[in-house]
Formats: structure tokens, sequence, C-alpha cells
């Protein structure tokens, strides 16, 4: 009641803001020069005004989203950037995790299901390797929250990242950007778009990024062998046009990556404490780990992608057909040192002191390392879609979809050997929906889809091969295989009401559903595959967005409400890190979100978002292994199988809270520049690694900040800029593995550096 009573107050005094300021803006004559710029999104798959749009949506673009990634940071730099979004990793670069409200999956498979679904170029990324790739040339980023069952697909029930980078246009366009920073940082990127001839343009993207080896392996005694990457990627995007009722855009792209996966850091975290202590050092660690026994391998990651889409539009009676094709590719390799440290027994094994040195450092009971590869990943999406024209009182669209994966992951553990196991999925929906314009106030929305999900797991013939088979401490087992299938309806109804022609009130309910999951890493460990049910949830939200002060101030609200049924959730940890699928009877998330920009002045631009999420597993029967290691000291009542009863217990890797701030102060400099200063913090409430409580896996308070000094001559189209991530230097943990000690994963260091770019 407490949270319900914070969201209530939050939308009084947004209606009170506008009450104060309704006769000022309708007496207004014209906008102050100040006044904020309208913000476009597709949504619902039209462009439309944020601001009409019955959703609650966030949206980055400009400074705000340069500024995040300036430093050579991934896909993973979004998030607390906007309210209610989160995102981590345990695979460095590639796979990763998101989460909204709340609701995400902390399964580490590279065939993990997630709620969140990504979509670049009206594409969407299924595989967590593809939802990592690289961002550059970005025209705007939507988060939109909450179910999008009906538009998007079946996997969204937590809400769309959705990315669309510039188009080609006729006009000779295009930037250089160069950044330049400590540790060896290098971000290069750069577009190039122009007309070919009548009716064919072009627009080609380019990124490469750098960041040397910072690392030590203080136990190998090699210096600056781990933590950098090396990542190219580009787009060529080619648009022809033969008329106006008709175009078409080709879409090719691809990307190559070479660097350092996960660092992992033994017994950082110390029993009882979820502080890091003297075991954690930003550039050494102490790996020994190791696949073909030539020594420590060092955490290497390489993954290769690439992809071709067409877009084709034809205009006919008041209509839109649109046939969206893409086929997407991946394959790579990332192999850890997941104990985080050393272990060793035999006598010879000396340090570099003399003594005979068992683990290092603190206690490890036996040495991991495993080695994921993802084989000959193949992604194929048809989308097909007639659509009304937007200015009618009655707007409509309905369509189809497909899609076709396959994939195998190969699971190498320095133990048990390499085992193999093959991922297949199709699915197929239609779908509908309507917008009725009742008065030149009410606009209703309603939708509908239905989705056929089909999923495969085969295991391949050899599924142990190692020292554990050698010695007999492991055989090779006989998997059958495993086929599940499911159909759903998703559906949602919402309503926008103008209060003015600058203010508007939602409300929204909506339904999806996330299809079952197949989960089959724990076969690398002579471990049978786990199969979750399809969750479904229900949502409701009401809002508010408006423009208040002649549109110098921005303000969006939205209260919202969830109930998750048979919720999928990924149990991970226990003495052998199995990672099984299970379903709770539910889950239930509530809270608000608020969004503001304020043009405080014409040269003061301050932005603000905060998000509270409330999130509340409940199966009184719900039991999961906590820390194998016996290190860790869970919170949780056990059974009297040892394991924890999490009834009640929040989300994992969902934080409570999220506040993030920017702030643009710009001092004009003669007539054709200006000289600015931006900063820009998010902060981190307080949120739970693991689905188990423990005083160790957890964190609340962490932050990390942004600063950007530098010069902008509008004149000759050029801007230069000194930059500042993490300028504070926080050491942050954001994630843990739990199963032989207390290892935790923590935030990048501290980046500071130039960048210069210039725009034509």
């Amino acid at each position: 009641m407490k949270t319900l009573n914070k969201a209530a107050l939050a939308l009084c005094v947004q209606a009170a803001l506008f009450s104060n300021y309704t006769n000022a803006q309708d007496s207004a004559s014209a906008e102050p020069k100040n006044a904020l710029e309208q913000i476009t999104v597709t949504a619902q798959k039209r462009t439309q005004s944020i601001q009409e749009v019955p959703i609650s949506i966030a949206t980055l673009h400009g400074d705000r989203f340069d500024a995040i990634f300036s430093g050579g940071d991934d896909i993973l730099a979004l998030a607390t950037r906007v309210p209610g979004l989160y995102a981590e990793s345990s695979n460095g670069r590639v796979a990763p995790r998101f989460y909204m409200r709340g609701l995400g999956n902390t399964d580490f498979d590279l065939a993990a299901s997630q709620p969140v679904s990504i979509v670049m170029d009206d594409v969407v990324m299924e595989n967590v390797v593809l939802k990592s790739f690289p961002l550059f040339d970005v025209e705007r980023v939507e988060v939109i929250r909450g179910p999008q069952g009906t538009l998007f697909g079946r996997n969204t029930t937590a809400g769309i990242v959705k990315f669309d980078t510039v188009k080609p246009s006729e006009d000779l366009e295009g930037y250089a950007k160069v950044g330049l920073g400590n540790y060896g940082t290098r971000n290069i990127e750069g577009a190039v778009g122009a007309g070919l001839t009548d009716g064919l343009s072009a627009r080609i993207s380019v990124l490469s990024q750098n960041r040397d080896d910072y690392i030590d392996n203080a136990y190998t005694d090699q210096n600056d062998i781990m933590g950098g990457f090396e990542e190219q990627a580009y787009r060529v995007q080619v648009l022809w046009e033969p008329s106006d009722e008709f175009k078409a855009l080709l879409n090719v792209h691809g990307r190559d990556l070479d660097g350092t996966a996960s660092m992992f850091r033994a017994n950082i975290l110390t029993t009882g404490s979820n502080k890091l202590n003297d075991n954690y050092v930003v550039d050494k660690v102490w790996y020994n780990g190791d696949i073909d026994g030539n020594g420590a391998d060092n955490n290497p990651q390489a993954y290769k992608s690439n992809g071709i889409s067409l877009k084709l539009e034809y205009e006919m009676d008041g209509m839109t057909l649109t046939s969206i094709t893409a086929n997407e590719k991946a394959d790579g390799r990332s192999l850890g040192d997941i104990d985080g440290g050393v272990a060793l027994f035999a006598p010879e094994d000396i340090d570099h002191d003399g003594d005979v040195e068992t683990t290092y450092p603190g206690f490890i009971p036996f040495d991991a390392v495993t080695e994921d590869q993802l084989h000959d990943l193949k992604q194929f999406t048809q989308e097909i879609r007639l659509a009304s024209a937007n200015n009618q009182d009655v707007t409509w669209q309905v369509g189809a979809f497909y899609y076709d994966s396959s994939f195998s992951v190969v699971s190498v553990d320095g133990f048990f050997g390499a085992s193999e196991v093959f991922h297949e999925n199709t699915t197929w929906a239609v779908f509908g929906q309507s917008s009725y314009q009742i008065d030149e106030n009410l606009n209703i929305t309603t939708g509908v889809r239905y989705t056929h999900d089909e999923k495969s797991l085969h295991v391949g013939d050899q599924n142990v091969n190692g020292f554990a088979l050698v010695i007999g401490a492991a055989s090779v087992q006989d998997y059958e295989d495993i086929n599940v299938s499911d159909g759903r309806w998703s559906y949602e109804v919402s309503a926008n009401y103008k209060l003015d022609r600058n203010s508007s009130l939602f409300a929204r309910y909506a339904n999806g559903f996330r299809a079952q999951t197949i989960q089959g890493r724990d076969v690398a460990f002579e471990g049978a595959p786990s199969v979750a049910d399809a969750e479904t949830i229900n949502s409701f939200e009401v809002g508010m967005k408006s423009d208040l002060l002649d549109k110098t101030l921005r303000l969006n609200t939205a209260v919202f409400y969830y109930q998750i049924d048979d919720i999928q959730l990924s149990a991970i940890g226990g003495d052998g890190n199995n990672t099984s699928l299970i379903n709770a009877d539910k889950g239930v998330g509530y809270g608000f979100e608020v969004d503001a920009e304020w043009a405080a002045t014409d040269n003061l631009t301050l932005t603000a978002g905060f998000s509270l999420n409330k999130t509340e597993l409940q199966d009184s029967n719900l039991a999961v292994a906590p820390c194998g290691s016996g290190q860790c000291t869970p919170l949780d009542q056990l059974n009297d199988k040892g394991q924890a009863l999490v009834d009640g217990n929040p989300f994992p890797n969902a934080p409570e809270t999220t506040l993030s701030v920017t702030a643009r102060y710009a001092i004009p400099v003669g007539n054709d520049g200006e000289f600015y200063v931006y900063t820009d913090w998010a902060v981190q409430g307080k949120t739970n690694v693991f689905l188990y409580e423990s005083a160790e896996y957890r964190s609340s308070g962490n932050f990390e900040g942004g600063l950007r000094i530098g010069y902008e001559n509008f004149e000759r189209d050029y801007s230069v800029a000194l930059f500042g991530r993490n300028i504070t230097n926080e050491h942050n943990l954001k994630g843990g593995i739990d199963f032989n000690n207390n290892t935790g994963i923590v935030n990048e260091p501290r980046i500071w550096g130039i960048e210069g770019e210039i725009r034509f």
C-alpha cells in the first residue's frame, strides 16, 4: 500500500503542475525558444508522438545516448539509464541479460530465453548473442515497458528495447567520430550516405572499438594479459524508392569480436558481508584454469555474426503493405576460469615466495574452467502486415509472423570434457490491432495475437569425454530427444484521453506469454535437461503524459501492477553449479516510473528518471539450492534438504529502485558555437543477485557517473570534448558465482579520454 500511495502521490503532483500551468499554455501564442522537440516513436509499428501512445515509453537519443557509449562500452551500458531497465552479463560483451520492471532471466546459457525482447531495425534478435550487436549510428532507442505480445511476439512479457538506426537519404550526409582514452581505449565510428541515382540512396556505417589488456595474471607472471577487446562492426543500407507508392530497404550488417570474457574474481566477498575485500584488485587476478592442459587460457572470447534484412513497403488505396524478411547468423566461443582463482594440491606446486600454496586467493575447493561454444546459429524471420492510413478515425493493422532458428551449444568442462546439444525453435503467429478515435479527446486501442511455438533439443552422441570418464567418475549418458509445443492468445486494450492539447491520461491492460523453454546445459555435467512450461502475464498500468511550462517541461508517469502465472525461473547453484529451469506458482510486481525533461533556460537542460519496482515470488513450496561452497550466508529458511525456501523473495537481479539524472549547461561562443558541460548519473537500488537471499550476494546504492566538457561549432559542424565514464571510479558488484567460493563480477574501471566529431 505504501508503494501505491507513492505512485498516487506522483500522479497528483503532476496533475497539480498541469492545473497550475494550463491557462498559461492555452494563452501562449508561440512556443519559447527553448521548447522541447517533439519525440516520435514506432512502438505500435506506426510513427506517432510519444505523448499520444497509451504505453509507458522512454527514449534515448542525442547527448544522452552518445555520452553513455563514448568510453567504448557495449549494450550493457543502458542498465539503469532508463527507469525500470536493468542489464547484466556473465559472458563479457556477448549474451546480455535484460530486465524490465524487475522481470528478466538470470540464465547464462547461450540458449536462454529472455522476457525482454531486443528489436533492431524492425528485426527481433532472439538469441542472447544476437542481442549484443554493437550500437552505432543509432537514431533512436525506445524502451517500451510492459508486455508487448500483440504486435511483437511471444517472449515479450517484460517489454521491448527497440533500436532504429539512421536510414539512407538522397542528401549527402554523414559523420566521423574518434575517441581515445586510458587503457588504450579507442572508439572510432562513422557513416556516410547519399543519393546514388534517382530513387536510389545508400548509407554505410562502421565501428571500431579497442581496449588494451590491462589485467595481470599474477599466478603465471603474465602482465597485461586480460581485460581488453577488439571489435569491428559494419552496416550497409540501400534504399530504393522508384515511386511514391513503393520503397525497398536492404540492410546488411556484421560484427567481429575478439577479447576477454567476464572476469571472475575468487573470494572478493567475505562470508557475512557484501563489501569487496582485499582479494579484489582492479588489474590483477590469479588464474590457472585451462581446457587443454597447456597452461592458463586467460578467459578468451571471440564471436562473429552477420545478417541481412529486406523491408518492402507498398502504398495502395489508403493502406500500406509491409514485408520484412531477415536472416541472422552467429558463431563464437567464450572460456572462463569459473572458480576465479587457483586450486592446487600437489606439493611441487610452489608459489613465488617458496611456500606451498594450496589455493589462492582464499579457499577454493577445486578448479573449475568451462568453455561455451555457439555453432552455426541461424535465425530466419518473416513478417508481413497490412495497415490503414494514420489520418482516420479508425485505424487498423493485421499481419502474420514466422520465426525459425537452429544452433548447437558445445560446453567444454575441464573435468567432464565436451558435450553438444542441438536446439531448434519454430514459431508462427497472426495478429491484429485497431484504434478507434471515439471523439476529439478519447482514443481506444485493442489488439490480439495468436502464437504457436515449437522447440526441440537433441543431445549429441558424445556427451562426456574428459578426465572424469577416464577415471570412472562419469559415464556416457543416453538422453532422449525433447519436443515441446504450445499455442496461446495474447491481447490488450488501452485508452488515451487528452486533457488538452499538451496533456493526456492513459490506461492499459495487456496479456502476454513467454513460450516454454528447454535447458540443456546440465548435460555437460551428467545432468538431465530441464523444461519450463510457458508463463503468462496480466499487466495493468495507468499514467499521465504532459508537456508543461510552454512545452519546456515534459513529465510522464506511470503506475503498474502485474501478475505472472507459472513464472519461469533459472535455479542456478548448488555444489555442482547446476542450471535447471523451474516454474513458480506466480510472481507479482508493482510500482511506478517517472520520466522528466526540463529545458530550464536557453542554456540549461535537465533530465531525471526514477522507478520503483517491487517484486515478489509467491510459491510456498519453492525451494532452491543455496551456495554450494558453504561460504555464503543464506538468509532464507532452509528445508530438511538444506534448500532455501524462496517464497516472498524479490525476483533475482531486479533493482528495487533506479534513478538517472543528466544536466547540460551551454555557454554561447560567438554566433556559431558553444562551450558545454554535460554530466549523467545512474543509481541502482537494492538488488538480490540470486533466487535465494544471502548476506553476500546483494547490493544497494551502486552508482556511476559520467562527464563531458566540450566545444561545438554549428557553422562548421564539428565538436571536441573531454569525457569520463565512471568518473568516481566506483567498484560495484554486478554478479556472482557461488558454487565453490564467493566469486564476484565487478563493473568496468574509470575511463578518461578525448573525443572529436565532424559532421557533414
